[in-house]
């Protein structure tokens, strides 16, 4: 067999998942999975009130985020807080493998859905909870937002000017993080089960908390804490573990990122910049000192900057090997040749625009290539479809319809 031939379905191929959860951070850890190749159906209540179908951007009454971040799913309708709903959920469950959620801990539990019922329908049923702050401690039933995580991870105080205000960026990206723990935690436990001798293995309960999910990004942050006794703190766009690493403006107005912190990119960078004796200057020697002298060593390279233009700035770095960039924008993104030759967007087909622009499939993995997964199921859409699996005939469809279920 060849390694490198094309793979039906990808590495999360015959996994299926039922996604009843709302909003971003745990919807995207199971689009993550579609886009392994996972079957997800997307569940949410027969009004369509999910938030995230009035979350900008939108264009008119076409939700677009919605369409993105729920790509390569099926859609269906299901009120599992009434009656009929809830017997409804639970004849579903056994066909499928994860069931992700992520209401207010204890919610579940409320509607009549606690993980004894869940099991009892389908005891290697892996349930993945994704919540603000936990199934347990004190904060376990506040509500949460990407803002709020950011905000008391710590995340947020790194970001902003030296001295001046904390910023949150304007996207929620304590949402993503914990939707990239999502997916990990779902084919963690996936391959924990297809592990031999673990066929029979009861389901897993996953308590995935998005503040902790960005807590673990910030790894050095404790031991710098403990051992140092140093609280990190905003410092623009500086980094004050490296040097030099920060944004720099040209001459004719661009912004570029800089990384040249190892001791052989600093000296290619110093003979860049026309200076180079600044590689020989005792406080640049190595990259603590450099990072002791920052004002000092920032000062040179900001002038250099700041009396070229940028591409001649980009022509001098790119000869000497220098890690940079300009600020992106998505209209940047969109018109690279490289984001291009490697079709970092694709296109989802889509019943309303014909087709829409998204991210790629990440990663890659040689032999399979993915086809378009289309764009996010309009509300019920293919309740037909799934219900239908299950036996329920067309005058069951329309009862469940009249009686608000469906």
């Amino acid at each position: 067999m060849n390694p490198e031939a094309e793979q039906p379905g990808g590495p999360l191929a015959g996994v299926r998942i039922l996604d009843m959860a709302t909003v971003i951070a745990a919807p995207f850890s199971s689009t993550l999975c579609a886009d392994m190749g996972a079957d997800v159906v997307k569940l949410e209540l027969p009004d369509g009130s999910d938030p995230l179908r009035g979350l900008a951007p939108v264009k008119g009454d076409l939700a677009l985020y919605w369409k993105v971040t729920n790509r390569g799913k099926r859609g269906i309708t299901l009120d599992v807080r009434k009656p009929a709903g809830r017997a409804l959920f639970l004849r579903m469950l056994p066909d499928f493998d994860v069931l992700v959620e992520n209401f207010r801990t204890g919610t579940l539990d409320r509607w009549g859905l606690d993980i004894d019922t869940l099991r009892r329908a389908n005891p290697r049923l892996v349930v993945l909870r994704l919540t603000g702050f936990g199934q347990t401690g004190p904060y376990a039933q506040r509500a949460g937002f990407a803002r709020i995580f950011e905000a008391m991870s710590g995340f947020t105080n790194l970001t902003g000017e030296t001295g001046g205000a904390p910023l949150h960026m304007n996207y929620p990206m304590g949402d993503m993080v914990a939707g990239l723990f999502g997916a990990f935690a779902i084919a963690s436990a996936i391959a924990e089960r297809r592990r031999p001798g673990n066929e029979t293995m009861p389901g897993q309960e996953i308590d995935l908390a998005a503040t902790e999910a960005l807590f673990r990004l910030l790894e050095p942050l404790a031991v710098e804490y403990e051992q140092l006794g140093q609280v990190r703190q905003r410092a623009g766009n500086r980094a004050t573990y490296t040097a030099p690493s920060n944004m720099y403006a040209t001459a004719d107005g661009q912004w570029v990122s800089l990384v040249a912190s190892s001791g052989p990119i600093f000296r290619r960078l110093c003979q860049a910049i026309g200076q180079p004796g600044v590689a020989d200057d005792p406080r640049f020697a190595t990259n603590p000192s450099r990072v002791r002298h920052l004002d000092a060593l920032d000062e040179v390279v900001a002038r250099w900057f700041g009396s070229h233009a940028y591409a001649d700035v980009a022509s001098t770095l790119e000869a000497h090997e220098i890690p940079f960039s300009k600020i992106f924008s998505i209209a940047d993104i969109v018109d690279d040749p490289h984001f291009q030759e490697r079709q970092a967007i694709v296109r989802l087909p889509d019943p309303d625009l014909g087709s829409i622009p998204a991210p790629c499939v990440v990663p890659r993995f040689a032999g399979h290539t993915p086809p378009p997964a289309r764009s996010g199921p309009g509300v019920g859409e293919h309740n037909a479809e799934v219900y239908g699996a299950l036996g329920l005939t067309a005058a069951d469809l329309t009862g469940l319809r009249e009686g608000g279920v469906i």
